[in-house]
């Protein structure tokens, strides 16, 4: 029996720190509004970033796929320039030096800095997936009297997206993880809420923990949503 209220005076022990520590750290100065406003800019940061992407990346790949010297290596120097530097360097790059003269929000700064980086990436999503597409079909496209325009847009492309949708937003995911880094500017995103909550409290656990399980939540719905969009899309190509 001893060792049996030895454990129970541990579980009571655990439970009453665990809930001072939450309190501490969440619930006392309505800390938990820090996390909730965190997310919120976190979730604008990626969703502009990625519109912004798409936007940049669908420009790099009509530059790739042109038929002119010098737009082509515009699209591949900014490729591989962008893949070949950290997204840490761009970003503090996009502040300090672009607009270093300007007064700018740094969350705008951080869309802009992201949405070109992610443009590099969604290029190349787009361009995979064209390719991967056969070129019978763009043979057969110009056969029937189809323009190089027309049989892109009515034959290649909407065969192309099957292939570019699930990738597209396997890139959405990594660029929420990415965006993690905008605390170099001081923008209070989710990371920067939970490292402002240690700062105040001294507790190098649960602030930084309760942010690694939001994080994880999210990237889990999303990586579920993806999966179940994979699937319908691999049953729509059997019928």
């Amino acid at each position: 029996m001893e060792w049996l209220n030895a454990v129970r005076d541990w579980i009571v022990n655990f439970c009453n720190t665990f809930a001072h520590d939450v309190y501490r750290n969440f619930i006392a100065e309505g800390r938990y509004w820090m996390l909730i406003d965190g997310l919120k800019i976190t979730i604008i940061i990626s969703i502009c970033a990625i519109l912004m992407g798409i936007v940049f990346g669908s420009i790099v790949t009509l530059l790739r796929r042109s038929r002119f010297r010098i737009p082509r290596a515009i699209g591949y120097v900014y490729v591989d320039i962008i893949r070949g530097t950290p997204m840490v360097t761009q970003l503090l790059i996009t502040y300090f030096v672009i607009f270093g003269s300007v007064h700018i929000d740094p969350v705008l700064v951080a869309i802009v800095a992201f949405g070109i980086n992610s443009g590099a990436y969604v290029s190349e999503i787009i361009r995979a997936g064209i390719l991967s597409i056969d070129k019978g079909q763009t043979e057969a496209g110009r056969s029937l009297g189809l323009s190089k325009s027309m049989t892109m847009t009515h034959i290649v492309l909407p065969q192309a997206v099957k292939n570019i949708l699930p990738t597209l937003c396997n890139e959405f995911v990594v660029l929420i993880k990415e965006t993690a880094v905008v605390g170099y500017l001081a923008i209070p995103d989710l990371t920067k809420a939970g490292d402002t909550i240690r700062s105040r409290t001294f507790d190098f656990d649960m602030p930084l923990v309760a942010v690694a399980i939001i994080y994880y939540i999210i990237i889990k719905f999303l990586t579920l949503a993806i999966s179940a969009l994979e699937r319908r899309l691999r049953k729509s190509d059997l019928r």
